[in-house]
């Protein structure tokens, strides 16, 4: 077999299109929303972003030393911790693509600076970066502490059980709604949950839900 040329690579990533882990940017005009994938991607399952090329995979070409260091600086200067990644370019017909490639990070989450300076933590589902939830942060927190943790078993926790065991999705809203707990405890509640394995967060209509795992 010969070895793909650049142009065969870069056909090969672009015939995939825009997923889970592979975000095309035509350029970069700014490195803070760069820094929202590379944090999406970090907090998910890693990915690669192909700079250079448009949304319906035509090969633009960068066009200046200046999208380099708009990279450096989403990763390390508006990613909190900053993010690692490579990055090699690919001549394709005549022009430039840059290929950025970003692991899944071990410590999460990794979070972007927004315009204020806030820091966001983002997840990748599908082609697009989403805002984490609380219960993300809190089940990225409870997983960073090394202790192992007893689930205590009290009414609360039966009162999530049985909302989960009707079977319909359950947002956060109406289980605090409907039990009268503090966003706060339901927030703890929950990522215990997901944590253990007993729910999960299910993305639907650009909101997050949980269900009982394995339903």
């Amino acid at each position: 077999m010969k070895p793909l040329t650049d142009t065969d690579y870069i056909h090969t990533l672009i015939a995939e299109g825009e997923h889970q882990q592979q975000d095309f940017k035509f350029e970069i005009s700014d490195a803070r929303k760069i820094a929202k994938t590379l944090s999406a991607f970090a907090n998910t399952d890693g990915g690669r972003l192909l700079i250079g090329v448009k949304d319906n995979g035509k090969i633009a070409g960068v066009r200046s030393e200046e999208e380099k260091y708009m990279i450096e600086a989403a990763a390390q200067l508006y990613c909190v911790p900053e993010v690692e990644y490579t990055m090699q370019t690919y001549i394709v017909e005549g022009r430039q693509v840059l290929v950025v490639t970003i692991e899944e990070t071990l410590h999460k989450p990794v979070y972007a600076k927004d315009k204020t300076g806030k820091p966001l933590a983002y997840l990748r589902i599908k082609d697009e970066n989403i805002l984490a939830t609380p219960i993300h942060l809190r089940v990225w927190q409870q997983s960073d502490n090394p202790r192992g943790e007893l689930i205590r078993y009290t009414e609360r926790e039966q009162l999530l059980l049985d909302q989960l065991e009707h079977g319909t999705l359950l947002s956060l809203n109406r289980y605090c709604r409907q039990t009268g707990i503090s966003r706060r405890a339901a927030e703890h509640l929950l990522a215990k949950f997901v944590r253990y394995g007993i729910a999960e967060p299910v993305f639907e209509n650009h909101k997050f839900y949980f269900r009982m795992k394995g339903e």
